[in-house]
């Protein structure tokens, strides 16, 4: 099969497309014809060798990773008939491996891809989904909320836009340039914000005054400035840095303000034998639904690195995704 390999540790050029063996499904596993492969920020930071959130670097030479789509097209032993040929999505865990044609997973990890939904779209609401799922435990938003959304043209962002407007929020979306503001706009946020606008807190403020939800996954100037808009009483969820890379930052404590930090482990709150799979599956329940739409943005396989380095510049919209 072809696959990225990582052989060292360091920049995006050390993912290389090479040709690599297929691998075996072991018992209780299946092996899935990969049509879609997503892509993590914490991808880049495993990639230069850094311990994440989670999962610690892979030992090397890896296959990077944690999140595919497609086909079942092998058993492993003990694994029932009815999923040979099944459209399926999972998220691997700490086991990579996923950004090839062919990813071996566990049967209990596996999805159905909900009918009307591409396999771009499952790996996006596996991944971006399960952690906006999990990020709305801490912060539900309802009517006569005002939510802002940092980094709204983003793969959670997008998703954070859809839920708090289908919960009857007025929605303000951040995004950096006219292009992903208009894409913020075209999501259903009720004003669409270039934060890269020095006077984007008095357009805010000018629109509904003090807001109530700060949904905060970047850090940064344009989230400092969000939280400085709060009402007494209002709700700052943290839930990432990635302005400032995702080891950096710190919260911004205002008086007054409910802060809640929402590291990975906390995600878990749902209780149950596995509360990371009850996740997914409430966020493919909101796309079968129609409550949810991902955005995804494809690159090839080969073209790995390039994807790693738009995330890692800002440049991407939406759920990033690799397809073989």
């Amino acid at each position: 099969m072809h696959a990225i390999r990582l052989h060292t540790f360091g920049p995006a050029e050390n993912l290389t497309y090479e040709t690599t063996e297929d691998p075996e499904p072991g018992p209780g596993q299946v092996r899935i014809a990969v049509a879609a492969a997503g892509v993590h920020l914490l991808d880049t930071v495993l990639r230069e060798g850094h311990q994440g959130p989670g999962p610690a670097p892979a030992a090397l030479p890896t296959i990077p990773g944690r999140e595919v789509a497609g086909v079942v097209e092998s058993l492993g032993e003990g694994v029932a008939g009815l999923w040979l040929g099944r459209r399926v999505v999972a998220h691997l865990g700490f086991a990579p491996g996923g950004y090839a044609e062919l990813a071996v997973t566990d049967v209990d990890r596996l999805h159905e891809v909900p009918a009307g939904l591409d396999f771009a779209e499952a790996v996006a609401l596996v991944g971006t989904g399960r952690t906006t799922m999990g990020i709305l435990q801490f912060a539900e938003p309802g009517p006569g909320d005002v939510v802002v959304v940092p980094a709204a043209a983003g793969g959670i962002g997008t998703l954070l836009v859809q839920y708090a407007g289908n919960a009857g929020a007025t929605v303000v979306g951040l995004a950096g340039g006219p292009e992903k503001t208009a894409r913020v706009r075209a999501n259903g946020a009720d004003l669409a914000v270039d934060y890269t606008d020095p006077a984007w807190p008095e357009q805010v403020a000018a629109y509904r005054g003090k807001v109530t939800v700060v949904y905060d996954g970047v850090g940064g100037e344009a989230a400092r400035e969000s939280v400085a808009l709060l009402a007494p009483d209002g709700r700052h969820l943290v839930f990432g840095w990635s302005a400032q890379g995702i080891h950096g930052g710190e919260p911004y404590l205002v008086e007054g303000v409910s802060e809640q930090v929402v590291g990975p482990r906390m995600l878990n709150r749902t209780g149950g034998p596995n509360p990371l799979r009850t996740l997914e599956l409430r966020a493919l329940a909101e796309a079968a639904a129609g409550r949810f739409t991902p955005a995804v943005q494809r690159f090839p396989l080969a073209e790995a690195a390039m994807a790693h380095r738009a995330l890692e510049n800002r440049g991407t919209i939406g759920k990033v995704v690799l397809v073989p």
